[in-house]
């Protein structure tokens, strides 16, 4: 890999995060990448930019991605404290973007604490109102500051939602299955000869609302008969993988430093799920079959027996080093707009509060669920996507389903190796992070006008934004 010319990369932050992570001294990892101690300290604190050669020595002595250290910088730390200078309370500090970029370049342990302080005062103000509410109703009870499902997004982020050791407690147990038998009965005939353990389907009655529960007295795995064919091997093998591969389970939700205890379990359950999905989708076969039918979520669907949100899920974990996919986000939003699952895949980065981008069709989705929805759109930094989104269907207890979006998306560079590539000529759409945060003087579909401008009332004009604004 050459050094371009034309930008130097500083990925200090980046590499510290990589170094604590292994668990290592700087002396250690420095010697590992063949450079002194002093040097590797001096590119941690982003005084000196990451040359080609420790690249080349981060890839094969630790697996990494080099994509994700040559990127222009973090782009989700910027957009983290960009969200946070938008806040009311800090509006005659007067932050530019300059200011905010030159500080996540130079100092992004200091960004990185500005963001964590912001959202923990943000959490604490929503936990406050919400306990004072609850007060004057004659209610009460503690409420968290930090939010675990934000830890875990963070810490899939950070492994790029890519977990070998999770890969390979999957093949393991794919491997132990009967190839001659259907992954449903092979599942089921593993759990009962290796733990004694029946599957057994019932209704609600039975269920009370729950769609999978292990029964250690009774020795059986029940499962809603509400679930689909690749639901209930899905939690067939959710159910093995906990079983069998506790240790392994534990030894990685252990790995990310920093997280809260509810976080760390939430994080578990979530490995147990990735290695789920490994299980039916094994990594090579997968990523080759990917490669093939170009991203083709349907054909993939059918040719793994799994669902559109399985397949979606599998996509983004493609990250092993010479067998890489598509680096793609996923976001699933549900009618009201809440973010129910959010992961940006080091490729697009996401305000972690307030709603979205109305001009971002997602509900689209929705109004017409038989299909897929492609959208090329355009962030305010000029940087470009493409969507892909559809509608999926949740079983509700008690009968009946919810409808949900879940989008897909890559950078446009990389959308002529999808099927769903709407050509060069497709003009994307401006879109926003959010409303707070987007400063588009000329959207009529605006809900809110930016936090960071100053609202204008012209009595005698209005145009096309029901909102207008000052440059300040």
């Amino acid at each position: 890999m050459a050094e371009t010319g034309q930008e130097k990369i500083f990925a200090g932050a980046r590499l510290r995060r990589l170094r604590r992570d292994l668990n290592q001294s700087q002396a250690q990892f420095a010697d590992t990448l063949g450079i002194s101690a002093s040097y590797l300290n001096l590119l941690e604190r982003n005084q000196r930019p990451v040359t080609a050669r420790v690249l080349l020595s981060l890839a094969e002595a630790f697996d990494v991605d080099v994509r994700a250290f040559a990127s222009e910088g973090d782009r989700q730390l910027l957009a983290d404290i960009r969200e946070a200078s938008s806040d009311p309370v800090l509006k005659s500090v007067d932050l530019d973007a300059r200011d905010l970029q030159d500080l996540a370049d130079a100092h992004p342990r200091a960004a990185e604490a500005f963001s964590r302080l912001y959202h923990a005062y943000r959490e604490t103000s929503a936990t406050a109102s919400d306990l004072a509410l609850r007060v004057a109703d004659g209610g009460g009870g503690p409420g968290g500051v930090f939010s675990p499902l934000e830890e875990v997004r963070d810490a899939l982020d950070a492994a790029q939602n890519h977990f070998p050791a999770m890969e390979a407690a999957a093949e393991t147990l794919r491997g132990a299955l009967d190839p001659d038998a259907g992954l449903e009965a092979a599942l089921a005939a593993r759990l009962k000869s290796q733990h004694g353990a029946a599957v057994r389907l019932y209704g609600d009655d039975v269920m009370a609302g729950a769609l999978r529960r292990f029964d250690f007295h009774a020795r059986k795995l029940l499962l809603s008969d509400a679930l689909t064919q690749a639901a209930r091997v899905f939690h067939m093998a959710v159910t093995l993988i906990q079983l069998k591969a506790g240790e392994a389970l534990d030894a990685e939700a252990a790995r990310p430093s920093g997280l809260t205890d509810p976080a760390r379990r939430l994080f578990r359950g979530g490995l147990a799920s990735y290695a789920a999905a490994a299980v039916m989708m094994p990594y090579q076969a997968f990523f080759e079959a990917a490669e093939a039918s170009r991203y083709d979520i349907d054909r993939l669907r059918r040719r793994f027996g799994a669902s559109h949100e399985q397949v979606c899920h599998r996509l983004t974990t493609l990250n092993r080093p010479g067998a890489r996919g598509v680096p793609f986000f996923l976001l699933r939003v549900d009618q009201a707009g809440n973010v129910a699952k959010r992961f940006g895949g080091g490729v697009i980065p996401f305000a972690r509060s307030g709603g979205g981008c109305a001009r971002w069709r997602l509900m689209d989705a929705v109004r017409a669920p038989e299909r897929i929805h492609v959208q090329p759109i355009a962030l305010p930094d000029g940087s470009r996507f493409v969507s892909v989104a559809r509608a999926v269907a949740r079983p509700l207890p008690g009968g009946g389903s919810v409808l949900q979006v879940l989008a897909l998306g890559c950078e446009a560079g990389e959308a002529h190796r999808l099927v769903y590539d709407p050509g060069e000529g497709a003009a994307p759409t401006p879109v926003g992070l959010a409303c707070r945060l987007c400063e588009r003087p000329d959207c009529a579909e605006r809900a809110f006008p930016p936090l960071q401008r100053s609202l204008r009332v012209e009595p005698h004009a209005r145009g096309a934004s029901p909102f207008s604004f000052g440059e300040d």
